[in-house]
């Protein structure tokens, strides 16, 4: 296996880590009676999930081998309602970087196909960094009166749901 097949690996556990931590703060949030904060990092975990399926197919497809590797424990404790989103943020610009690297990489190694593959990764994550920003401002300015949060998460759309007629194919189909 080359250098590009084994970052698009790891990548896959990432995805799921970060899947599993939005699971984690989606319960953090359930068990404190805000469903529209639980309900939108529940989706987020299924999205972040589908990314990794997404990685896993394109390995399928170019018959490479897949190694699902393990995961470290997600935080599940939080000192107040900001603190979640803040690190939801950081885990959107950490994976950011990954993709990015891992673009860079195929680039490197003449991947043309592996690189096409992951600009809409790029694109993704350049959706999610700005959605979560966004929502970590009204978290933030909203501390205090906590049903602002819940009353905004009902009233707009945050992220795009995953719903994404281009998404690339993931593993097992999306669910």
């Amino acid at each position: 296996m080359g250098a590009f097949p084994d970052g698009l690996n790891e990548q896959v556990g990432y995805e799921f880590a970060a899947s599993q931590q939005y699971v984690a703060i989606a319960v953090h949030y359930d068990a404190q009676t805000l469903p529209r904060l639980a309900a939108h990092f529940y989706r987020q975990a299924v999205e972040e999930r589908n990314h990794a399926m997404m990685l896993v197919q394109y390995l399928l497809d170019a018959d490479e081998r897949i190694a699902i590797p393990g995961l470290d424990t997600p935080q599940t404790a939080f000192a107040d309602v900001v603190e979640p989103v803040r690190l939801a943020l950081e885990q959107e610009r950490r994976v950011t970087q990954q993709i990015s690297a891992l673009t860079q990489l195929a680039r490197t190694e003449g991947d043309l196909v592996g690189e096409q593959f992951l600009h809409w990764f790029l694109q993704e994550q350049r959706e999610e960094v700005s959605s979560m920003g966004a929502l970590l401002a009204v978290v933030e300015r909203s501390r205090e009166n906590v049903m602002l949060i819940e009353d905004y998460l009902a009233r707009e759309t945050v992220g795009d749901a995953g719903v994404d007629p281009g998404a690339p194919p993931a593993a097992g189909g999306a669910l």
